[in-house]
Order: C-alpha cells, then sequence, then structure tokens
C-alpha cells in the first residue's frame, strides 16, 4: 500500500509521477523500495487519471448507503441485486491497471 500511497501523494501535490520521485517518497518515509514494484506502479499509472478514479472511490460508498439502508421488502432484492452488481462493474473500470500491483 505504500507504493500507492506514494503516487496520491505525488499527484496530491500536482508533481510528476514517475519511478524516481516514487522512489524518492518511499525513501523518505523509510520505506526499501523494490524497484521492480515502482516500475509496476508507475507503468499502471499511466493510462489512469487518478483524480477521477479517488473522486469514483469516494462516491461509490456514498452511493451504496441509502441502499443498505433503506430496508426493502424481498421482492425488491432481485432488481436491486442486478443494479448493484452492474454499477460495481463500472466503477472496477477505472482501476483496470491497479489490479496488477496487488496480484
Amino acid at each position: 500500500m505504500e507504493y500507492v500511497y506514494a503516487a496520491m501523494m505525488l499527484h496530491s501535490a500536482e508533481k510528476e509521477i514517475d519511478e524516481k520521485a516514487v522512489g524518492a517518497v518511499l525513501k523518505a518515509a523509510g520505506v526499501k523500495a523494490d524497484d521492480a514494484r515502482v516500475k509496476a506502479l508507475v507503468a499502471s499509472l499511466a493510462s489512469v487519471d487518478i483524480g477521477e478514479a479517488m473522486s469514483q472511490a469516494i462516491a461509490a460508498p456514498a452511493a451504496a448507503a441509502p441502499a443498505a439502508a433503506g430496508g426493502s421488502s424481498s421482492s425488491d432484492a432481485p432488481a436491486e441485486e442486478a443494479a448493484a452488481e452492474e454499477e460495481e462493474e463500472d466503477d472496477d473500470a477505472g482501476f483496470e491497471g491497479l489490479g496488477s500491483l496487488f496480484g
């Protein structure tokens, strides 16, 4: 997780997310960086809009909370499950490249 946090911090500081910068953040945090993992992270994030991915990650739990708190009848459950499953697939689209980091 430290690798992802380093990238998020660089993004927040509006700095370039490259191998040297991620390595420097990890070193400053006292983490011995694995060069292969740093390289994989940078390559995975090259095609990801981090700001959009973060906003989707924040919005997803908020959208699911009213459905869980509302309490529904059992006849509505299959339709809600299908809608939630479809929405979940859309939410995962921005994180396709990130999945390879945790394999």
